[in-house]
């Protein structure tokens, strides 16, 4: 039986939404498979829906839910939209950030990673969940559920320059600066989120708080099992009430 005391939870009416923590794995690949996928069978429970895990690969690709997927034939994308009762959206969390969506009628979800985010994942869901329910996007909530923070989340020139800046010596928004040993930077993935959100019209933007690689007593953590953390991945699970 899943334990949901510790999970996060954006407490929307009108929907069941909420992130997993340490605890359950959901990962066929971060575990024991057939236990992961128990767990997840086991979500449909709280969710009064069938949860449909994707095939995340960090792109932007956007899949409107349909009920014969299931997990050996999942669609290979990053981002889905329910408008159906009875399918949840289920994103499985490592260290990128999963993004919850409610509109009057609609719910999404958004696997959001650094590549997925400078390629348009959230603008994309945005998208397709108005389109799907006929809303504006200032109908449109959305919540940033736990992912590596911006006090860990180590980068590269490249990923600087994925969201349009320089990679000067210096801190600017999204990015503080660290000369040494060689000039990196501390990304900071919901605030990159929130601008991105904010572009594409989405006003009511809540949650992003929460660091998976510092708070190991938490969090699983993709980055924190190279220091030995239990291995497993999480869910950030959405669907209409």
């Amino acid at each position: 039986m899943l334990n949901d005391a510790d999970w996060l939870t954006p407490g929307w009416p009108g929907a069941t939404a909420f992130m997993t923590t340490r605890g359950p794995n959901f990962g066929r690949k971060a575990g024991d498979p057939a236990l992961a996928r128990a767990n997840r069978a086991a979500l449909a429970g709280l969710l009064h829906a069938r949860p449909i895990f994707l095939d995340q690969v960090h792109g932007a690709d956007v899949v409107r839910l349909q009920r014969g997927w299931h997990d050996d034939n999942a669609p290979r994308a990053d981002a889905a939209v329910s408008t159906d009762p009875e399918l949840a959206v289920a994103i499985l969390v490592g260290d990128c950030l999963p993004v919850l969506f409610s509109a009057p009628g609609g719910v999404a979800g958004a696997h959001a990673g650094w590549r997925g985010l400078a390629a348009g994942v959230l603008e994309n869901t945005v998208a397709e969940l108005c389109a799907a329910v006929s809303c504006g996007p200032r109908d449109v909530k959305a919540w940033l559920g736990a992912c590596i923070g911006p006090e860990a989340f180590e980068v590269g020139p490249e990923v600087v320059q994925a969201f349009g800046r320089e990679p000067l010596p210096g801190d600017q928004a999204g990015f503080l600066y660290r000369p040494s040993p060689d000039p990196r930077w501390r990304a900071d993935l919901p605030m990159l989120a929130r601008e991105r959100l904010a572009v594409a019209g989405v006003t009511n933007i809540s949650g992003g708080t929460w660091c998976t690689l510092t708070d190991a007593s938490r969090f699983f953590s993709f980055r924190g099992e190279a220091a030995g953390r239990p291995r497993g991945r999480m869910a950030a699970c959405i669907s209409l009430r």
